[in-house]
């Protein structure tokens, strides 16, 4: 192990609470604009996973043959798999419906075009900067792959657990495994980043799910 690489673990056991700390103040607190913190949480825990990174950032954001396409393929399966969950849990659950528009609810805080902008090109890029780029790399090198994509994508699920949500919760350790079984095949932040972003404006902003 090279001494650049020994950034991540600190990185990780530091960032963690404040990462619990940023999602309480942006899903645990009303005042506010909710698109506005989300966004600068999420960019404030980038920083922090793009110095942990150090001589890696190269290779992390590599663009390989297929990288687009792959992103933007998984971004229509994901949404194909909230579609048909959303009628699961709905059926099953007599609480989801309520949930899933307390979700919605926050379209009203901001312009259609500003949360487009705001998930496109900086909530979602970082958001996968930080939880596959620094959580889920981390946990792997420590765990292993397979663990570390689970672990990753249940502290994704759990620093949500502020909004008091469970289909919220659900929802992105989905897509948290998705995003997290990609970055683990391709070793590249790319298509998980083009996933993410894609997937956001597909399901807030062009054909929500409410």
């Amino acid at each position: 192990m090279r001494a650049h690489d020994d950034r991540s673990v600190p990185a990780l056991a530091l960032s963690l609470p404040l990462a619990v700390g940023l999602w309480g103040w942006t899903f645990g607190l009303s005042a506010g604009n909710f698109w506005g913190k989300i966004a600068v949480s999420a960019a404030v825990l980038a920083l922090i996973s793009l110095w942990a990174m150090g001589e890696r950032r190269g290779q992390l954001f590599r663009v390989r043959r297929g990288h687009l396409a792959l992103g933007l393929g998984s971004a229509v399966v994901l949404y194909g798999l909230f579609w048909v969950g959303k009628a699961l849990l709905t059926a099953l659950l007599p609480f989801a419906g309520a949930e899933i528009a307390q979700v919605y609810a926050k379209r009203s805080e901001l312009s259609p075009a500003a949360i487009a902008l705001l998930l496109l090109f900086v909530t979602g890029p970082a958001e996968e900067i930080y939880w596959r780029g620094l959580v889920q790399r981390a946990l792997m090198r420590r765990i292993g792959p397979m663990v570390g994509l689970f672990l990753a994508a249940s502290l994704y699920a759990l620093v949500h657990i502020w909004a008091g949500n469970v289909t919220l919760m659900l929802a992105a350790f989905v897509a948290g495994l998705v995003w997290g079984w990609i970055f683990l095949v391709e070793r590249s932040l790319v298509p998980v980043i083009v996933s993410h972003a894609l997937w956001s404006v597909l399901i807030f902003v062009v054909a929500p799910l409410d």
